[in-house]
């Protein structure tokens, strides 16, 4: 080709080149800033965003399957409120404790005497607002075991979300690993598997009322919004209540799922996490700084 002719396609050429690339949308550029934040956590991630009131999702990696840690929990709760609901058992009913109950980790029931009576509504509080293993496991015996919880997810249509194991069996295995990470590693204890979008799922289910009934679901979004573990999604927040549930292995695992509400709007934020082996208190907080933004974007979304 010609000296002349190159000259003219490298012209007709240059225009089209030189465009800038379409400006980002808002709801893409505050999906940029979480992405952003998690890099800056060597962990992996899965992230599910949903505004109830507008529709707007954002979905990282929200359907990798995931150690849901005691966030599975929530499903257990659902479980639970289903069988009120059949009458097989009551809110009001009471449990004693008996020494055998006792687990490890965190709650409270584990510096209880023997004897002491619990109703059904405690315990399920308990479970969720300080994540009691001795309750969890008193209300796996009650509903019939981590299959029945299962078996319920996929009732309700979240395939991948299921119950592994009650609290004494997951401790017990990583008792009999001897090490922490070796156990987090292999990956072959899950407690609970879930993806974010599945647990987010659940709790717009809750939020829109239609989980178990109405009731029911005003009665867990209510013991939700108990939860005394705040160093995740509601760290950095304020003018939102927060129902939700954590989930701990740290510093291996540090999830958390719930909904940021205001008078205005209800959006979802599921949040899980693996695979990170640096400062626990690091990825709490990172976890802390992406609820941030995803509250700062919808106060004043309109």
């Amino acid at each position: 080709m010609r000296p002349l002719a190159l000259l003219l396609v490298a012209v007709a050429a240059a225009p089209a080149a030189a465009q800038p690339p379409a400006p980002q949308t808002p709801l893409q550029r505050l999906e940029s800033s979480i992405q952003r934040l998690t890099r800056s956590a060597n962990a992996s991630w899965g992230i599910y965003v949903k505004c109830l009131e507008t529709g707007e999702e954002i979905a990282l990696d929200a359907d990798r399957e995931m150690d849901t840690m005691s966030t599975i929990k929530i499903p257990l709760m659902v479980e639970a409120f289903e069988q009120i609901k059949a009458g097989r058992f009551r809110l009001s009913d009471r449990y004693t404790l008996v020494k055998e109950d006792v687990l490890p980790g965190t709650g409270i029931l584990r510096s209880m005497d023997p004897g002491a009576q619990i109703t059904v509504k405690d315990l399920i509080t308990l479970m969720i607002i300080v994540s009691d293993n001795t309750a969890t496991d008193v209300m796996y015996r009650m509903v019939g075991g981590p299959a029945k919880v299962t078996q319920r997810m996929q009732a309700l249509g979240l395939k991948s979300t299921r119950a592994d194991a009650t609290a004494r069996a997951w401790f017990d295995a990583l008792r009999a690993a001897g090490n922490a990470a070796d156990f987090h590693r292999a990956g072959k204890n899950p407690y609970g598997i879930s993806t974010a979008r599945e647990m987010g799922s659940l709790l717009e289910r809750m939020e829109r009322g239609t989980l178990v009934d109405e009731d029911s679901s005003k009665q867990m979004l209510q013991i939700l919004r108990g939860q005394l573990y705040r160093t995740r999604i509601p760290r950095f927040l304020a003018g939102w209540n927060v129902p939700h549930k954590t989930g701990d292995f740290l510093p291996y695992i540090a999830d958390d799922v719930g909904v940021l509400e205001s008078t205005e709007r209800k959006v979802v934020l599921s949040v899980f996490t693996a695979n990170h082996f640096g400062s626990g208190e690091a990825l709490e907080e990172t976890i802390g700084r992406v609820a941030e933004q995803v509250a700062a974007y919808f106060a004043f979304r309109r």
